[in-house]
């Protein structure tokens, strides 16, 4: 499979921060890669770097081979798609509206949306599961609802590249399955390059082919599930106490009470 996702010695800094250290990563096509981390680890300016929402101090990121300062916004809209964690909504907009914003990259300056982008934007709402919500406006939807709306206008950008920040925070545990079992197939159909960011380490481990543990701004480890979820690396990275199990389909990470403390 060849790389829709490369990294190259990516570091950001915001603020006299940085961020990001030195970053190196690929994404196959057909291949899901999930980035965990401890909160302030970097994942989401990671995923915003990627996309060119945010400078890179140095290194660069590649979309199919080309570097992605090289794309205009057009171009890199039609080349990577992003589902952020915390989207900005206009107010008074329906479901179906927002959703067709994904088919803005492929309509002319002065044009509007087709037949044909507005049959896809159904087709994709029908298969979240929302079509019955259209005409709804996304402001009065659950957090949830709200999720899938916003999952529904990547869909629709049709990019081979597929970035998605915690895509399951607002879901509930039915809905968090029906949305990566979506995406995973998908990622099938369509042979999406998907780049992932998610707290819950079972479901991440689940679904992706490989993960990456950054702690920092750096990669600390990577590889398949088994090696990356080992008590030893959650207890060094999170200072969290875990016991990691067997499951059918990857480890299962379940937290443990730490030791009690005398007081006195």
């Amino acid at each position: 499979m060849t790389a829709g996702l490369s990294v190259h010695g990516v570091s950001v800094e915001l603020g006299g921060a940085r961020l990001l250290d030195g970053i190196d990563l690929a994404v196959a096509h057909g291949s899901w890669v999930s980035v965990v981390g401890p909160n302030g680890a970097g994942k989401t300016t990671l995923l915003h770097a990627i996309a060119g929402l945010v400078d890179c101090r140095d290194g660069h990121v590649e979309l199919a081979g080309t570097d992605v300062r090289r794309l205009r916004a057009r171009a890199r809209a039609r080349a990577v798609a992003l589902v952020p964690q915390v989207p900005v909504i206009p107010t008074g907009m329906t479901v179906l509206d927002y959703a067709l914003l994904g088919r803005t990259p492929y309509c002319s300056f002065l044009g509007s949306e087709s037949a044909r982008d507005v049959d896809l934007a159904r087709g994709v709402l029908a298969q979240l599961g929302i079509e019955n919500l259209a005409g709804r406006l996304v402001e009065t939807l659950s957090g949830g609802e709200r999720q899938r709306v916003v999952l529904s206008r990547a869909l629709l950008q049709h990019a081979p590249v597929l970035l998605l920040d915690e895509p399951t925070s607002a879901l509930d545990i039915g809905h968090q399955q029906e949305v990566l079992e979506l995406v995973e197939a998908l990622r099938v159909e369509r042979n999406l390059a998907v780049l992932s960011t998610m707290h819950d380490l079972t479901l991440a481990g689940f679904y992706a082919d490989e993960l990456v543990l950054l702690n920092g701004g750096r990669i600390v480890e990577r590889g398949p599930a088994r090696s990356v979820l080992t008590e030893e690396h959650l207890r060094a990275h999170f200072g969290a106490e875990v016991s990691v199990l067997a499951g059918n389909d990857g480890p299962v990470v379940v937290p443990m009470r730490p030791p009690r403390r005398a007081i006195g």
